[in-house]
């Protein structure tokens, strides 16, 4: 018998971590190879995680509502044989002090939700030979703490070492305005010598953090008659997702109206036959998607993502489509090399995605991945918007609403007015590696693309 380590698996470029949910098996139980254990929540997809081996559930590592990062432990389950080293139990237990602190390397975004906005030093280095946990070097960063502040602190650990307590009690002392207790009488004599010889580093203004309301502005809100309502934990995290996008994208935006009449036309035609023929509805959906993913082939350095000062060219296009859930929050699930799929493959995949993500059962990996996301502002009746970057990409794409207006019709006996459909759409791409030139020619390839479809088409 050995024993095998249930990890949270990866969710997304952008997913570091998620709440778990909802235990489905309790420990003694028998498990069967990908029968769900346990379910998760992050701020893109709801989802059942599965077990990759047969055995028996012995040991739960997380409660419900415990917030765990991607790569951890959430389970350990009894099996048949060895398991590879790599997912094998180690015979050591973490003793609880290490075991805290690596739990608690998931408050890093949480403590981001109520620090001040303030500056935080590049590298948060000691000015002496003490030893911190990655967790608590982390934790100093994000608090702005510099690092006399770091050495100054009195650790409870073993050896006098620095514990996730130790620093948030510092941190939660230092914003009362009241001065932290030092360990003065150690460091005194070296941090004299360190505020004279360490050069100032320059303090990086950071974008502004979401805050939790303080209970003096509920209270009030109350006694005027106002509803309360907290924030959701996707809402939360999508906030912060959206502020985070915004201060490391210098977003543009370009705008080009379209004429897609003889797509509304085609598809008249053709969505009762497509109907009875496939079982799918045909809507306006895989025929955008279809002309952005040979826009992106046609223009490969919107199809990229950076990575601080690199720039990644993606071999495949994976088109993200946002999705409004029942909640109002989006979800984007990504079609998977969007390029290789004819109309019929892509109806299919584009009502699957949408039809599975409102009922919350896609996959993991059904939202990892995306090169390129096209959300549809249209929906709700806007004519066009002006959408955020998905991080790490470089550009998203807002479908408008399709309105009969009056237009100007060239034609070889003069020019007259006709009534034609047309929609707007809405390019925003990331400034520090698209010019607007790129930006504008992207968009005009999908809107010539659109503008010369075929009304004898076949599908």
């Amino acid at each position: 018998m050995s024993k095998f380590e249930l990890k949270l698996p990866q969710m997304g470029e952008s997913v570091a971590e998620a709440t778990l949910t909802t235990w489905l098996k309790e420990v003694g139980d028998t498990i069967e190879m990908d029968e769900a254990v346990f379910e998760i929540a992050t701020d893109k997809v709801d989802s059942e995680v599965p077990s990759e081996v047969e055995g028996v559930l012995v040991e739960k590592l997380f409660n419900v509502d415990d917030i765990v990062s991607v790569g951890q432990t959430v389970a350990i389950i009894e099996i048949e044989g060895e398991v590879s080293n790599e997912n094998s139990v180690k015979a050591n237990k973490i003793d609880e002090e290490d075991s805290n602190e690596l739990e608690a390397e998931v408050l890093e975004k949480e403590i981001s939700f109520v620090k001040e906005s303030v500056g935080a030093p590049v590298v948060v280095q000691s000015t002496t030979d003490r030893f911190y946990s990655p967790l608590v070097k982390n934790i100093a960063k994000e608090e702005g703490l510099t690092a006399i502040e770091l050495d100054s602190i009195v650790g409870t650990g073993k050896d006098g070492r620095v514990t996730k307590t130790d620093i948030i009690d510092f941190v939660e002392l230092k914003k009362t305005g009241k001065q932290p207790v030092v360990n003065a009488e150690e460091n005194t004599e070296h941090l004299a010598s360190y505020i004279t010889e360490q050069p100032k580093v320059a303090i990086k203004e950071t974008a502004p953090i979401q805050k939790i309301a303080s209970q003096e502005v509920v209270n009030k809100a109350i006694s005027n008659g106002h509803e309360v309502v907290p924030m959701t934990r996707m809402g939360k995290l999508i906030s912060q997702y959206m502020i985070e996008s915004v201060s490391t994208s210098a977003h543009v935006q370009s705008f080009i109206e379209v004429d897609v009449t003889n797509i509304v036309n085609w598809r008249n035609k053709m969505k009762t036959t497509f109907q009875n023929r496939e079982g799918e509805k045909l809507t306006f959906t895989p025929i955008f998607m279809e002309a952005v993913a040979m826009a992106l082939k046609k223009y490969p350095l919107i199809n990229i993502s950076v990575e601080g000062d690199t720039i990644i060219k993606k071999k495949n296009i994976n088109i993200g489509m946002a999705a409004a859930l029942p909640d109002g929050n989006l979800i984007v699930p990504v079609i998977k090399n969007a390029d290789q799929l004819n109309l019929v493959g892509m109806a299919k995949a584009v009502n699957d995605l949408a039809a599975r993500s409102r009922a919350n059962k896609l996959k993991p990996d059904e939202i990892k991945e995306g090169t390129y996301t096209v959300t549809n502002v249209g929906t709700f009746g806007s004519v066009f918007g002006t959408p955020i970057i998905n991080q790490p990409q470089v550009a998203i794409l807002a479908l408008g609403a399709i309105r009969k207006v009056p237009s100007v019709i060239e034609t070889s006996e003069g020019d007259f007015i006709g009534i034609r459909s047309k929609m707007f759409l809405s390019h925003s791409y990331d400034h520090r590696v698209v010019n607007g030139a790129l930006g504008g020619m992207f968009i005009k390839a999908v809107a010539d693309y659109l503008e010369a479809w075929d009304v004898n088409r076949e599908i």
